[in-house]
């Protein structure tokens, strides 16, 4: 089919092979180019030539049409069949153009040229011009240039009806070096031989060809070889058709196009019953009428049938095992079964032959398109079960010793065998059914569902790399409490994210999904990755008030070259106590709220305002902390509440003053022992005189 514009041109089947005339098809394309709002402006093109000659190749280059052309290096064989009909698109007025089956075409054989003569008979008692398609090596040829049946057409048309002046336009194909004036006159010469040969009827003793026919020649270069000058050629040649009908006065035996429809079957009738038609005998008719009536009541006893109608209500709800079993039996009853007085083959048994068995033919479809609903059913419900018993047995071997590859060949292999084999059991012995496109569809599930499997093992991978990467690298990050933690943790978690998108954007290549589904999966692994920053920082804040006894201990028991500290003066543990509180409140305000976007708060001054330095109007700090939320933060990015502080901040302060009261008491222990010592030393020193001088006393008497 060439590519024309289906939208606009409208191509049906007017005529089909056996010479069926689609009237409702006719009456669709009327409505759909509305040629029944054209009075008489409008024209019709017929297009007739030997089989092959590229008839529906010159009228699709000519009017935008998309007639189906013959395929040049497949087998020959018979392109257009019967008659088609399209709007010519961009033509004014509303010209419409038929492309009529080819002739001298073997599939009808040598003898059999009646539709031949039908149908170009129709063309020129229909159509106002008749491009006659034919190759340049023809001419002066007999049978080639399609005068036998010219000389038969004119023959008949003459007696048969009255007409206007019609053109005849030969279309020259291949043009050889031979000069256009001297094949013009050949053909001209032959065409004028054919008129004067044909036995004319009184009325038209007299008639020349050009009273009723325009003769015009047109020769073209080779479509294959000189494509381009073909088609400018063809554009040429189609300027003819611009415009190309008479006044409407002029046109008194045009019938208007509201008419055409009616008008064109007429024709078509009267030719097929001038011709000799095989019309059916009186045998025939009897048999055709009756066989219509018990096929009818045949169909109606099926549907009625209680087998049939449990069958078919079993089928909604279950899976009928031997569905294809049961079916085939019931249909062979109702068709042929000879002991049963009921089959059709039996009342219809003495009737002719041919009829009975188109009858019977037309039976057998009814019934195999009312059972097909049932069949399609069951075949779902078996692709259905064995696509999820193929999924749960899938995942358990999955976990069993056997690679996945392995697992995935093996299984998708039994259950392909498995699902053939149940469809050959529905399936129902008297249909023709192809089971092919549901079979590929099941092996499409399988393979589907196996790729799902393994983005999803994929995706795990990549989640858990990603887990390993940040969650300890961010917890410490965390539990360094500084102004550097966030700006860090964003840093790590756009390195580590981009790394692992660049890894599993690299492991998607190698699977058919389309782009959509890798942006998602994408994005849901960024999404993981930054969850895994939450997680962490949510699990961290839940242990706040240990992190914060940590980093208040750390501080303030040992200096900043980590030795314990010793205690001097009441206002230096003071002074520390207050830088150690300061430095757990830091790591408080850095757990407070997640910050992955690089945007500001005051949660930091808020927190210093309202418990370090505890203003006068302790009303107004305890305000600030009395919200769920923080200015600027949002609830969900919210870890640990104002309200929530306040209290950790208490709870804190209590547990800590144990160990600032402890400083306090071991500074005042030391004083205390110090004193008592210089006392001793003192006592020592006055006991050690008083030695001396009694030692001194004792020498001078015994001097």
């Amino acid at each position: 089919m060439m590519a024309g514009n289906e939208t606009e041109c409208y191509s049906t089947q007017l005529i089909d092979g056996d010479g069926t005339f689609n009237g409702d098809g006719l009456d669709r394309f009327i409505k759909q180019v509305k040629l029944g709002e054209c009075g008489l402006s409008y024209a019709v093109v017929a297009i007739m030539g030997p089989q092959h000659s590229g008839k529906s190749t010159l009228i699709n280059h000519l009017f935008d049409t998309n007639f189906k052309e013959m395929d040049t290096m497949a087998q020959r064989s018979q392109t257009t069949k019967g008659i088609w009909i399209a709007r010519c698109v961009g033509i004014e007025p509303c010209t419409v153009v038929m492309d009529l089956e080819g002739t001298d075409g073997r599939e009808r054989g040598e003898d059999d040229t009646v539709f031949e003569k039908q149908s170009a008979l129709f063309a020129l008692v229909v159509a106002d011009k008749v491009i006659i398609n034919m190759w340049c090596q023809d001419i002066g040829r007999e049978h080639a240039a399609n005068k036998p049946l010219l000389r038969a057409v004119f023959s008949v048309m003459l007696r048969l009806f009255r007409v206007d002046k019609k053109t005849l336009m030969f279309v020259i194909r291949d043009k050889s070096l031979t000069p256009f004036e001297h094949l013009k006159n050949d053909l001209s010469e032959g065409i004028e031989k054919i008129w004067n040969s044909v036995s004319k009827p009184e009325a038209h003793k007299d008639t020349r060809l050009k009273d009723l026919f325009n003769v015009e020649v047109v020769a073209l270069s080779n479509f294959e070889h000189q494509k381009d000058i073909f088609k400018e050629e063809v554009a040429s040649l189609k300027q003819k058709f611009f415009q190309s009908i008479a006044p409407a006065g002029d046109r008194r035996e045009v019938v208007p196009a509201s008419g055409f429809s009616i008008s064109a079957q007429q024709i078509w009738k009267l030719i097929k019953e001038n011709k000799d038609l095989d019309l059916p005998s009186l045998r025939v008719m009897v048999a055709t009428l009756r066989c219509d009536a018990i096929v009818t009541e045949k169909y109606s006893t099926f549907i009625a049938n209680k087998a049939w109608l449990d069958l078919q209500e079993a089928v909604e709800t279950n899976l009928v095992e031997d569905f294809g079993e049961k079916v085939s039996l019931m249909i062979s009853n109702c068709l042929s079964g000879y002991d049963h007085e009921f089959s059709y083959d039996h009342e219809a048994t003495y009737f002719e032959a041919s009829v009975t068995s188109e009858k019977r033919k037309q039976l057998e479809e009814n019934l195999l398109q009312l059972v097909q609903p049932a069949y399609q059913s069951t075949l779902k419900r078996i692709q259905a079960m064995l696509f999820e018993n193929f999924k749960d047995e899938f995942s358990i071997a999955l976990n069993g010793g056997q690679g996945f590859a392995v697992n995935a060949c093996d299984y998708t292999n039994k259950f392909t065998r498995l699902f053939a084999e149940r469809c050959e059991r529905a399936v129902v012995e008297h249909a023709n059914w192809d089971l092919d496109k549901i079979k590929e569809k099941f092996s499409r599930d399988l393979n589907s569902h196996i790729t799902e499997v393994q983005l999803v093992e994929l995706s795990k991978v990549h989640e858990s790399n990603l887990k390993e990467a940040l969650h300890g690298p961010v917890k410490s990050l965390l539990e360094m409490g500084s102004d550097h933690t966030w700006p860090a943790i964003r840093e790590l978690l756009q390195h580590e994210t981009e790394t692992a998108v660049s890894e599993f954007s690299s492991a998607l290549l190698t699977f058919e999904i389309d782009e959509q589904k890798k942006e998602d999966m994408i994005s849901k692994l960024k999404d993981h990755a930054r969850g895994l920053v939450k997680e962490t920082a949510r699990e961290e804040a839940g242990n706040a008030l240990h992190h914060m006894k940590e980093r208040f201990t750390s501080k303030f028991n040992y200096d900043d070259d980590y030795n314990p500290r010793v205690w001097v003066k009441e206002k230096k543990i003071r002074d520390i106590a207050k830088n150690a509180r300061s430095f757990s409140l830091k790591f408080l305000s850095v757990l407070a709220a997640i910050r992955l976007d690089d945007t500001t708060d005051t949660i930091w001054d808020t927190l210093v305002y309202t418990l370090l330095e505890r203003t006068e109007n302790v009303t107004i700090s305890q305000d600030l902390l009395s919200s769920r939320t923080w200015k600027g933060v949002s609830a969900t990015q919210t870890l640990i509440a104002p309200l929530h502080c306040n209290s950790l901040w208490s709870q804190f302060q209590k547990e800590t003053q144990y160990a600032i009261d402890q400083a306090t008491n071991e500074l005042l222990a030391a004083k205390k022992r110090k004193k008592e010592l210089l006392l001793l030393a003192m006592n020592v020193a006055l006991i050690s005189t008083h030695a001396v001088r009694g030692v001194g006393a004792v020498v001078a008497n015994l001097l």
